[in-house]
């Protein structure tokens, strides 16, 4: 079975941060203009993995905006870190295996490992592997880390959630994977923060600007989204991705690393109390971010909540790489939507201020079909 990639010859994070168990696929021309991709999709003539969207390329008055969001935020960043590493430690044990869900858990599965080693000791296996809507986890990444690990050691990380989309995705492939004969693995997702109530592992459900969120693979290791094409990507192979060396001088993602790993200091007398506070609680998961979203596709008359993405994540990302629509946001003039708002003009995208709206803001994908 072929071997995790690792950078540098593959993505630009250190060869012990993450093993990506994917299949290289830097040399295939992927990438299609955003509008016709859109069309392609929404028409059904395409599944969105099977190709890329050309990466949208920041100006250098984002980039500078980027920097101010990494700064302002670092200090929370890294105290929600804390606290979903150590959850996950108090209640799965210290043999864990993290596997994030590339490329958006990616760079927080990175910090967790580093939490674990920087605050407890710990050398914790890190894997990223691709999951994809409607089509289900990396089958063939499940056989390798059954292989090596313990799959019920196997803690999967993302940044966040919107309205659990994948939270369920990932409990539906693991159940379809132990069904076929496949290993057992636990569903239980830790994320960064959980606006949408999804899942019970999580550091906040705050929702708050996560700076990953802000780019693309130039915050994420220079990898690209996965892919499942089945002219590229055999029964036998891991779910695959590009490579992008020649963005390296646009690479922030060690400098998001670094960041908040350097704030570490600054929380650990915190994040003690947030655990103890979290083990307490119901963390029940409630999906009122699913119900909210269902409200917002009947009020605006949307064909799909596949249209409604909620929470400044996923907000973003209809902006850096789908047809938005419209923004919805709870606040005209929030700190935290600077550069949603930045993004929105830039595209000619109208912002609507709807002050009960049940997460921070909402992108509504554009109907192209």
């Amino acid at each position: 079975m072929t071997a995790p990639l690792t950078g540098p010859a593959f993505g630009s994070y250190a060869a012990d941060e993450v093993g990506w168990l994917l299949t290289d696929l830097s040399h295939v021309d992927l990438e299609a203009d955003v509008a016709e991709r859109e069309r392609r999709i929404q028409s059904g003539e395409a599944h969105y993995a099977e190709t890329l969207p050309i990466e949208y390329q920041p100006d250098a008055e984002y980039r500078e905006l980027f920097e101010k969001v990494l700064q302002d935020s670092s200090i929370r960043l890294a105290r929600a870190v804390g606290t979903v590493t150590d959850l996950v430690l108090a209640e799965r044990g210290h043999d864990v295996t993290l596997v994030s869900l590339a490329r958006a858990g990616t760079p927080v599965g990175v910090l967790m490992r580093r939490w674990a080693r920087d605050v407890h000791g710990l050398t914790l296996p890190h894997y990223a592997v691709s999951i994809v809507r409607d089509r289900g986890i990396d089958a063939v990444a499940l056989d390798y880390l059954a292989r090596r690990h313990d799959s019920k050691n196997v803690v999967f990380v993302d940044g966040w959630t919107g309205k659990g989309a994948i939270a369920r995705e990932l409990s539906q492939a693991l159940a379809d994977y132990r069904d076929a004969g496949g290993a057992e693995f636990d569903d239980d997702l830790a994320v960064l923060a959980d606006p949408g109530h999804c899942v019970r592992t999580f550091g906040t459900r705050d929702d708050f600007l996560i700076a990953s969120a802000c780019l693309n693979s130039t915050v994420s290791g220079l990898v690209s989204r996965t892919v499942l094409n089945d002219t590229l990507i055999g029964p036998g192979d891991f779910h695959g991705a590009k490579f992008y060396a020649h963005l390296a001088g646009e690479d922030v993602s060690n400098h998001l690393l670094d960041s908040v790993s350097a704030s570490f200091a600054d929380v650990r007398e915190h994040v003690p109390g947030d655990v103890e506070e979290l083990l307490r609680s119901d963390r029940t998961p409630t999906w009122d971010g699913w119900k909210s979203v269902e409200a917002v596709r009947e009020q605006y008359g949307i064909s799909t909540v596949n249209f409604v993405k909620p929470g400044v994540g996923e907000t973003t990302r209809v902006l850096l790489r789908r047809v938005p629509w419209r923004v919805l946001v709870r606040d005209l003039d929030a700190p935290e939507h600077a550069h949603i708002r930045l993004l929105a003009a830039a595209r000619s995208v109208p912002v609507e201020e709807v002050p009960g709206l049940a997460y921070s803001c909402m992108g509504l994908i554009k109907d192209v079909t």
